[in-house]
């Protein structure tokens, strides 16, 4: 137990001490700033404007042919959609689908919280169509933390919130509420984090479109 509470220290301690600068990135870059800077910085990495609209770029990501999206909120960038550009049937759809999770699933750089891969069995134009069913997958880039400085702050901030005496031997009830309390920490900030992705119907066909986000850019409600 004592492991898992350090374990699930050492995340709260780093999200807390990159949270304002460590943001989800796309393709390596930070998912922030002003829209033309954005768009600059994709057209950098071999994307070029669509001949229909300067703001909507087109390349290749990840094996596919696609379209992003630059979406802001309050002139920051919070959002890059990709789009795929060719529209599939429906056997194929849930085998990029499930390609797709699997290789969120194997990369590191990503926390899954489930296995959100599609049986054979699914009907995805019947639900999608009769009980408008939403096919989405969830993902969250993992914190990019320094662990030497991770190490050398932990200590300080865990006495911050507990005695000496408390972390040395922690009751049973002290262990489960430090357990729980850092979970959801840490969920509330990888939330920030988040790529998803979901298929969307065209015309009786099917395309995969994923996001990059940044909750920390988002709208909340600031100017209701």
């Amino acid at each position: 137990m004592k492991k898992i509470l350090l374990i699930a220290g050492l995340c709260i301690w780093s999200i807390f001490l990159y949270a304002q600068k460590d943001v989800t990135r796309f393709l390596g870059i930070p998912v922030d700033g002003s829209k033309p800077e954005m768009i600059q910085k994709l057209k950098n990495k071999g994307y070029v404007s669509s001949p229909h609209d300067k703001d909507i770029l087109v390349g290749e990501f990840n094996g596919a042919d696609v379209r992003l999206y630059v979406v802001t909120n309050n002139n920051k960038v919070y959002r890059i959609m990709v789009a795929d550009v060719n529209t599939k049937s429906e056997s194929d759809i849930k085998i990029r689908f499930n390609e797709l999770c699997r290789q969120f699933q194997n990369n590191e750089n990503y926390i899954s919280l489930s296995d959100c891969t599609l049986s054979d069995k699914e009907d995805i134009s019947y639900e999608m169509s009769v009980h408008a069913k939403r096919y989405q997958a969830d993902y969250y880039q993992k914190p990019a933390v320094d662990s030497v400085a991770i190490a050398e702050e932990i200590n300080p901030f865990l006495l911050s919130k507990y005695t000496e005496e408390q972390l040395s031997n922690p009751t049973e009830e002290l262990q489960q509420g430090i357990l729980k309390t850092s979970i959801t920490y840490v969920l509330e900030k990888c939330s920030k984090k988040s790529v998803w992705f979901m298929i969307n119907e065209f015309y009786g066909k099917y395309y995969i479109a994923m996001y990059y986000d940044n909750g920390y850019n988002k709208a909340n409600g600031e100017e209701l």
